[in-house]
Parts: structure tokens; sequence; C-alpha cells
């Protein structure tokens, strides 16, 4: 019987199969490459694309592609084929070491906010040796960077790798401070937590709001939704628990370490956690187990919606970002240790998170932003928009002693015992968990509750980083010069913990009291949405620390804040119009339809017994015609309103016009026309409600 561990990773390029199919120089030189960023040799690369070419085509490639991660939010591929032709008439299977080093899209059709123009076609992808070949159907996928003619980086790949040496280099010097000399990389890690939700197929190709926008712009409340708190971590139905099997079974051909899988609070909502691997190589895979997860569903005949609120009501889906920073040599920097409170190297590292996190928590922010994660942070399911960091009451209790210069007193470890001897006795953690938290310590890691479903890691992940790195050099620029090194690392440790205090909160953060807290007393950014935060990119502290750890130039900053409101007006605008469209061509004649035949038995029932007072059909026609002239009006004045955004030429004046006209309008659409729905009888609606979509699949 096949194992998992028979085919994990058959499909990719990786390390065993390096090993064993390289010779030992290009093999050691091609390691050099991706363990330490040395220069890739033209003839490693060439041997490097023959070994690739010939595993591929034994596994029934017949085409290569650079796969990269444009400014659309998805990937992005084209194929060519491997052959060549032959003197005789026939062809030979052929791929160079400089087809795998670059590649030659067309640079113009892709977002670049403004750093291209149209007849501006040339662009360039670059392969990324530290993220393994796979591959994808009958396709080699080469995992790439992706840039302009220019040099701009037209992708997120590009800076995410720049934001992670950026962090490597000082990682490195505050590591050499505390007399580590055999470190020679730092990397950062990431374990992604994939939220979703199922639907069966032929009920969602019945709505277009699913069909185009991804989530539902119409429905009214189902009559249950998550009250009964029975759907999270339940029994896992056949035909879900089939998906998930194959879905694990394609993402473990393509060494994707999927490992948990349960469902999630609301009906028809799951969740997939992949094992941590450094951040480069989990944003690749995280963005091919959306992929994969789409594709699987289909065969199912089930639709996987990765959008960030693709149901009101109920709970949204997010993406938590595990973050982490190791060593090559397998050290933990956030790991505390039996006893933090003397554990300086981890302090120091602790703190240097928390100085970025308040020093650059409007980065964070905007790196989350978009349309439909708009819908989601605040509400009582997700993080607020308000960033803070959760540390627990061990760790709070250290910083406070240490920012006092007080003694710190362990707590001890307490025993649960659960009152039943067969049951086992452990150890309680010494700090409880916070799920209200937007950026949340738990034991080794900090988890970034705040990205979307949909949404790449990247952008996140590239701010983090970048923040931590200049933390770290600000203390790498003081300790390096210091006189007394423990007593700078003492001094640096607590003007932190001073500094920086008012970040830290370990209480709810779905409580309104604390967002007032935070803003009016704490002065913490609070930017509910897309509009409100993004133009903070442009901000001269943010970039300043982007473009001096180069990151980003000034011009690629600019761009992407145009690129981001551009796709949060289009987002917004596609909704309206969608609206506008099922409001006038299902809505309106599903409703008036119904109206008709209750006039229609109104009249019959009155011509047969005049004396029937027929009041409830009456009432029901009078309350279906005054929502149906109320949908009518509601529907022409936000097509109205989405015409005059045709007279805006600055996207920030744009954005905000939506934010502040457009979406009150949808809203205004949705009431009357969910209220329509609710007095009118299923068999006129003219597509699937709430219930049918959240409890169909079994």
């Amino acid at each position: 019987m096949e194992t998992v561990s028979d085919y994990f990773g058959c499909l990719v390029f990786d390390d065993r199969v390096m090993k064993a199919n390289l010779s030992a120089d290009v093999y050691a030189s091609l390691r050099k490459t991706i363990d330490e960023g040395a220069k890739l040799d033209a003839s490693v690369a060439n041997a490097v694309a023959s070994a690739m070419k010939d595993w591929a085509v034994a596994h029934g490639a017949t085409h290569y592609t650079h796969w990269f991660q444009p400014l659309t939010g998805v990937t992005a591929e084209k194929h060519d084929s491997f052959i060549s032709p032959a003197p005789d008439g026939g062809v030979i299977m052929d791929f160079s070491g400089k087809e795998l080093i670059k590649g030659e899209p067309d640079a113009s059709s892709f977002p670049s906010g403004g750093l291209r123009a149209t007849f501006e076609a040339r662009g360039y992808t670059a392969w990324d040796p530290t993220s393994y070949a796979f591959i994808k159907g009958k396709t080699l996928c080469i995992p790439t960077a992706f840039c302009s003619y220019g040099g701009e980086a037209l992708d997120k790949k590009t800076p995410l790798l720049r934001s992670m040496e950026a962090l490597n280099r000082q990682a490195l010097r505050i590591l050499r401070l505390f007399g580590n000399t055999d470190v020679k990389c730092v990397r950062t890690s990431v374990g992604p937590e994939q939220e979703y939700f199922l639907i069966d197929k032929e009920m969602y190709e019945k709505r277009k709001d699913l069909v185009y926008t991804g989530r539902t712009l119409f429905g009214a409340k189902s009559p249950k939704g998550q009250e009964m708190d029975d759907h999270y971590f339940g029994v896992i139905k056949p035909r879900v628990a089939a998906f998930m099997e194959d879905l694990n079974k394609e993402l473990w051909k393509l060494g994707i370490l999927a490992k948990t899988e349960h469902n999630e609070v609301a009906p028809a909502q799951h969740e997939l956690a992949p094992i941590y691997t450094t951040t480069n190589i989990a944003t690749d895979h995280n963005q091919l187990t959306m992929e994969i997860m789409q594709k699987v569903a289909a065969k199912h005949g089930l639709v996987c919606l990765l959008h960030e609120k693709p149901f009101a009501g109920v709970n949204g889906s997010g993406k938590h970002n595990n973050w982490s920073m190791a060593t090559d040599t397998g050290v933990n920097l956030l790991s505390p240790g039996e006893t933090p409170y003397e554990n300086a190297q981890f302090l120091l590292f602790l703190c240097a998170v928390i100085k970025a996190v308040d020093d650059y928590q409007d980065l964070l922010r905007l790196s989350v932003a978009t349309a439909g994660n708009d819908h989601r942070l605040g509400a009582n399911e997700a993080p607020p928009a308000v960033i803070s960091i959760f540390l627990g009451d061990e760790l709070m209790g250290v910083l406070e002693a240490i920012e006092n210069d007080t003694p710190y007193s362990a707590a001890e470890k307490t025993t649960m015992k659960l009152g039943v001897d067969v049951l086992p006795r452990f150890p309680r953690d010494t700090t409880d968990r916070n799920r209200t938290s937007p950026f949340a310590f738990t034991g080794n890691k900090f988890e970034f509750r705040m990205v979307g479903s949909s949404d790449s890691i990247a952008c996140a992940n590239i701010m983090l980083n970048a923040a931590v790195a200049e933390s770290l050099k600000v203390y790498a620029d003081r300790l390096e010069g210091a006189e007394d090194f423990e007593t700078a690392l003492h001094e640096m440790i607590q003007k932190t913990i001073k500094d920086h205090k008012r970040i830290l909160f370990n209480g709810n953060g779905y409580d309104a009291a604390w967002i007032k807290e935070a803003t009016e007393v704490r002065g913490l950014c609070n930017y509910p949405t897309t509009p409100d935060c993004m133009p903070h990119l442009l901000d001269k502290k943010n970039v300043d620390l982007l473009t001096s750890h180069k990151i980003f130039s000034v011009s690629e900053l600019q761009s992407r804040c145009e690129i981001m409101l551009e796709n949060y007006c289009k987002t917004v605008i596609i909704e309206a119009n969608t609206m506008v469209d099922m409001a006038r061509k299902q809505i309106l004649p599903a409703v008036e339809g119904y109206t008709a035949d209750l006039a229609s038995s109104i009249a019959s029932k009155k011509a047969v017994a005049p004396e029937l007072a027929c009041g409830y059909e009456t009432g029901l026609l009078t309350k279906l015609s005054g929502l149906t002239d109320q949908i009518a009006i509601k529907t022409d004045e936000l097509e109205a309103a989405v015409l005059e955004l045709k007279n805006y030429t600055d996207i920030k004046e744009e954005s905000c016009a939506i934010r502040d006209t457009i979406l009150g309008k949808m809203a205004a659409l949705r009431a009357v026309a969910d209220e329509a729905e609710t007095q009118t009888s299923s068999e006129y609606w003219p597509f699937p409600t709430y219930g049918d979509l959240l409890f169909s699949v079994k």
C-alpha cells in the first residue's frame, strides 16, 4: 500500500532530486547559492537546467513556465514546450541554463502603477533558486521574480526576498555581538493558516455575485447560522472529508507540508494549516495551496470560496500568519527558553519586534488592506483594525520587572488535574492564548491574524521583516560602539519597553472600550478601510525605512500605492455593478412576479366572494409593492453614484468617494432587497438563499 512518505514531494525538484541528478561539484555550488546567496555560475545553471528538464520529462512534462506572482494577487505563467527542431525533421527535448535563469513575459499587461506605459512591453522573470521547481499537470514550474525593463520589481517575490536579506544582515550583526560566529544566515519562517468556505457548485453558478465577486452581495440571514457553535471542530462531513483527502494528496505531492484540517466557526467554513517553512517558500506554497484548493473542489462538485467575507452575519475567513526567526544552525530566536528573564538574546529580539510593530503599525495595517478584508476586520470574528501585541502574563511580568529594575519571580508551573484518575496530568502553560489580538505571541512565534484569506502573505511579511530589520539595525548601531556591552544592552531593552509599551495589550481586542483607549489614550493608529490606510505607505518615515534597506525604490512604492487603491476601486465598482444587474434582472422580476400572482389571487377571491377581507394577502401585497419601489429607487441611486466616479482623476479621491458614498448605497440596496427576500415565496426567489448555500454540503 502506498504511503504518504512514498509520494511526498514526488513532483518537486527538491534537494533529494538535485543530489541524485547533479554532479557533486554542481550540487555543492547550487547549495552555496541557496544557503548563502552566492552568485550562480553559468555552467552550473546549464547543468541544473539539463537535469531539471530530464527529470521533468521523465514525469510526463512537455512544457516549462516561469511561475511568478505579479501585482494582480494571483500567480501567472506562460508555457513554452521543451521541443527544438532536429536536422532530420524531428524534434529534441532541450532546455538551457539561459532559459532557466531568464524569461521575457509582456510587462505592460500587468499592473505597474505607472512604472510601465502600454507601449513599454518588455519585462523579465528571473529564477529564484531558493524555491524548488515543481511539476503541475504537464508543465515544469520554475518559481521566479518579475521585474520591468528598467529593473523595477513588478511582483511580490522580489521585495519579499529583499526584506529577508535585510533582516538577515541586521540579525547577524546582533548575533555577532553575542559572540555567535557559527551562524551564517538568519531566515524568517512562516506557517499561514488558510481559512475557506466550501459550497455546492450548482448553487454557486446560480449566484452572479459569487461568480463575479467571490462574495454574496444579497442574502437574508438564515434561520440558523453559527449561534450553536456546533460547527467548530465538529465532525467533518463525508463530502468535505473526501475533498480534504484529495487536497492533502495533491499538496503533499508538491512538497507542501499540509498538517492540520478542521471545521471552522461558520457553517461550511474550514481551515488548513501547514508546518512552518522559510518565508518565500511558504509564500509560494500558499499561492499554490489556494489554486489547488479550487481545482480539487471542482472535482468534487464544490466551489472553494477564499473571499474574506463571502457571507454577511457569519464569520469571515482570514489567514493567520505565524512568523518567527531562526538561524541556519536551528535556533529559534523567538524561543524564550525555560528562563526568559535571563535570556538576554531572546529579550533583545523580542524587543526588536515590539519596537517594530509600534513604530510601523501603519505599514502592517496597510499590508493587509483590501476591499474584502475591510468587511472582516473589526467584526467580532477577526482582529480590530487597531494593531496591538499580546505577550501573555509571563512575558509581561518579565518586561515590567526589567522596566522597573525589580526582581522577577517566575510563577511555578501548575499541573492540570481534571478530577478523573484515568486522565493524564500535564503542566499548564504559563500564558493563556488571546484570539482577539491582531499580533499575538504564541510560545516561540508571533501570530499576525489580520491577513485576509485571499491575500498573498508576501505583503505582510515584507513589512514585518523590514520593520524588524530596522529595529535590529538601531540596536546594532548602538551596541557595536558601546564601551560596556552588558550595560548598554540592559539600558536598550529597558528603553524599548518604556518607549513602546503602549502597543502591548493582553485584554479583549473586541471591546469598544479598548478601541477608545487605544486611539484616544495610547495614540495608536486606527484605519478602518483601505482608503484610510493605503496612502500612509508614502509617509516619509515609511519611505525612508523601505528605501534605506533597499526593499523598495521610491517609484516602486508610489506604484504600489496606486495599484492597491486602484484595485480597491475596481473591486467595489464591480460589486456595485453586479448588484445593479442582479436587482434589475433577477430580484425585481421575481418580486414583481410574486406580487402579480398575489394580486391575481386577491382579485379571484373577491370575484367569488366579495365579502372576503383577504387581509393577509392585501397587507403582504402592499408591503412588497413598497419594497419593489424602494429596490428600484436604490438601484437607480447606486448606478448613478457609480457613474459619477468617472469624474474623478485622482485615485485617492476616487477611493474616498467609494468609501463614503458607494458602500453606503450598496448597503441600502441590500437592506431592502434582503427584506423582500424574507417576504417572497421561496419558489419565486431567483437564486439560492443563505440557508441553501451554507447547509447543502453533506
